[in-house]
């Protein structure tokens, strides 16, 4: 079949690569005719593990190509897949849906046939609708039905996500369009994926709860590791036992600086801004939209305290700025807020990230940018570990702490035991275990 994927960011180069790799044609439409000339020489507008080669592959055999002209684009084309943004428009925090309903015009004038237009983006319930008025609307001689097949992509893993999901959603209103994108999925490799067929706004409102859910998921054990603080607990035991439970599962049960990326923060805005409209209020959703946004800053003020109520003069490490690994995503990144709350109170901050310190860059000035892990904790009084990067996991402590001034190890998440951070000489602090465990803790416990 011959696809085409409009817009070539996040979701469209992972899903034009992928759709590619698995026997399409495709070609990967975008207006930026930097990007444009980038991908076709090669080079990846984003980072995520395994792209590069994949891109680079099927672009090899042609049956990947990038081009700023969507007419041509069209022409013979099965498929139109809609991958552009959504961000929340900055003025009521709703999702911007500009950049969807102008590709739909633009797909109106220029398409040369019948054509199934699949809304892969991120859209609130209706949306599909608004597309498919918006096309029919231009009075062409063709047949346009619109389809909603969300993704499901983690960064990081969005390719084995992509060839191996969980389930396939399509939403559509009509048999042909549910045909024309049946078969975009009917290939090898896929014949023991569930395939849920649904309604155009049941697809639609389903993407938005899968996060929701998720982000919710995210929020409850960082809340329980506090708990866990308080009583003694050790929130990596509470986390095991309770996603033993095949009714709740093990995954997002890492706890840590709160959620960031570009999916988890505007989804849970934009479901909830959508049901206020029809006079629904998503409590539990709102809440832990502002319990997430609160302990970003709150992980700052915990390092405050471990470094003794002080950190005015006091040099921190920050070792990860990407909201999570294997990603150079800053979007909404827990870094943010927490190193501007360290400037705030007087630190000079000094940073490491193995992908993202070229967007972070936009974003954070006014700290030292690092070369690794080590140059990062030079004179350093505490050394945060912030992003869960496999090259944090396997640090030498020893040689991380003869680069450091002070002893103080804080562990956002839990990537080493109290013993491995004390035989390193360093004193350790994480999150979710026991808070007589932390230095600062001792300190306030003996003055008691």
């Amino acid at each position: 079949m011959k696809i085409v994927v409009i817009g070539s960011g996040y979701v469209g180069l992972v899903a034009g690569a992928c759709f590619a790799a698995l026997g399409h044609n495709v070609v990967c439409v975008d207006n930026n005719s930097a990007k444009i000339r980038a991908l076709r020489d090669g080079a990846m507008p984003i980072y995520e593990p395994g792209l590069d080669v994949l891109v680079v592959e099927n672009v090899e055999v042609a049956r990947l190509e990038f081009t700023e002209d969507l007419r041509e684009a069209l022409i013979g084309a099965d498929a139109a897949f809609i991958a552009v943004g959504t961000p929340p428009r900055p003025t009521d925090g709703h999702a911007d849906m500009k950049y969807v309903y102008a590709v739909a015009r633009d797909i109106a004038e220029q398409a040369s046939g019948d054509l199934v237009v699949v809304n892969k983006s991120t859209v609130p319930v209706g949306t599909g609708d608004e597309v498919e008025r918006l096309l029919q609307a231009a009075n062409r001689p063709f047949r346009f039905s619109v389809v909603s097949n969300p993704e499901f992509l983690r960064e990081g893993v969005a390719i084995d996500d992509f060839m191996t999901p969980d389930r396939i959603v399509i939403g559509s209103e009509d048999d042909w369009a549910k045909d024309v994108v049946s078969a975009v999925y009917n290939l090898p490799g896929f014949e023991n994926t569930p395939i849920l067929h649904t309604s155009r706004r049941s697809a639609e409102l389903l993407k938005y709860a899968a996060n929701a859910f998720l982000a919710m998921k995210i929020t409850f054990i960082n809340e329980i590791a506090d708990l866990c603080e308080a009583v003694g607990g050790d929130v990596r035991d509470v986390a095991r036992g309770i996603g033993m439970d095949s009714r709740i599962g093990i995954k997002f049960l890492n706890t840590g600086p709160g959620y960031g990326g570009s999916c988890f923060p505007k989804d849970t805005l934009a479901i909830s801004k959508t049901a206020r409209d029809y006079r629904i209020q998503l409590r539990t959703i709102e809440t832990v939209i502002q319990v997430n946004e609160n302990r970003k800053r709150a992980m700052a003020l915990r390092i405050v305290d471990a470094c003794g109520g002080n950190v005015r003069g006091k040099t921190i490490a920050v070792l990860g700025l990407a909201f999570k690994a294997d990603t150079d995503d800053m979007r909404d990144s827990p870094s943010i807020p927490l190193i501007q709350a360290l400037q705030d109170f007087g630190a000079h901050v000094r940073a490491y990230d193995p992908e993202a310190m070229e967007n972070s860059k936009k974003l954070l000035t006014d700290l030292d940018y690092c070369s690794d892990a080590y140059e990062a904790a030079d004179k350093a009084h505490a050394v945060v570990i912030l992003t869960e990067w496999n090259e944090f996991k396997n640090l030498n402590l020893k040689q991380l702490r003869a680069r450091t001034s002070g002893r103080l190890l804080v562990d956002l998440r839990n990537l080493y035991t109290e013993d491995e951070v004390t035989a390193a000489d360093f004193d350790y602090w994480c999150i979710g275990r026991s808070a007589a465990n932390r230095p600062f803790k001792k300190q306030y416990l003996a003055a008691e």
